[in-house]
């Protein structure tokens, strides 16, 4: 375990030490923005809207019968913007794009692609690690930002339609932009920010040092997806409890 993390951090240090050399690699990041943020869109759109749906229906009609039916829009829009929304975001990221980098480069290095390309003289981390990673690094944040205004639409539409409720979109908006502030926004966009970092890290580590043939591909796509789901939910307490401060 400690061995992986130290290779992750150096495989990290090493990429983000070529960032100068990004912009010669601008086709392959938009390539991979593309694909990432594109394909996962409707996704995104789907569990969002169910994600801020079901919030408002377990907890509208206990507010209601309690007299703070006004609450609701507050609790919706700050447990998508601060926790929901990076969280599960992430984890769907992880699971679909992470998944896929670490096939895709675990199949190159079983079959000697990566090899070639240093014989090229041309560096693996540069041409492989580095467009995927400034790639998911700009695509978790837009999908989060995405994601927390659908999950608040499928809240204000759970809250007037359901008759337990029956809060109006008026009502509902005001008590959300009394309640979620610019600052409660960029802590889910940071938090997604460092989830698209480990995502990326672990997915392109395990794809690197896969071994084995077919059957070690699968073991990497596994560990990636598995260890970054792992790391998202470790650090999302560190994260929290660290922005509390501020």
């Amino acid at each position: 375990m400690f061995q992986n993390i130290g290779e992750m951090w150096i495989l990290l240090w090493r990429t983000l030490g070529m960032l100068p050399q990004a912009w010669r690699q601008r086709r392959k990041v938009a390539e991979q923005l593309f694909e990432i943020g594109n394909a996962s869109l409707l996704m995104a759109c789907i569990l969002s809207l169910f994600i801020g749906g079901v919030l408002a229906l377990q907890t509208g009609p206990k507010l209601v019968e309690r007299g703070l039916a006004n609450v609701i829009g507050a609790i919706v829009g700050l447990s998508m913007c601060k926790e929901l929304g990076p969280v599960m975001m992430a984890v769907l990221i992880a699971g679909r794009v992470g998944s896929a980098m670490a096939a895709e480069i675990g199949s190159m290095r079983v079959y000697q692609e990566i090899d070639a390309l240093q014989t090229m003289n041309i560096n693996p981390l540069s041409y492989l690690v580095l467009p995927r990673l400034i790639a998911i690094s700009l695509a978790l944040p837009l999908l989060v930002i995405f994601s927390v205004l659908v999950g608040w639409s499928g809240g204000a539409m759970v809250s007037v339609y359901n008759h337990q409720i029956g809060l109006s979109f008026a009502g509902f908006f005001d008590s959300l932009r009394a309640n979620v502030g610019v600052g409660d926004v960029l802590n889910g966009l940071f938090k997604s920010l460092v989830f698209a970092v480990v995502i990326g890290t672990v997915s392109c580590h395990q794809g690197l040092v896969t071994l084995g043939g077919p059957r070690g591909i699968g073991r990497s796509v596994t560990k990636a997806v598995v260890n970054s789901i792992v790391l998202i939910l470790i650090l999302d307490y560190f994260l929290t409890r660290f922005l509390m401060v501020f």
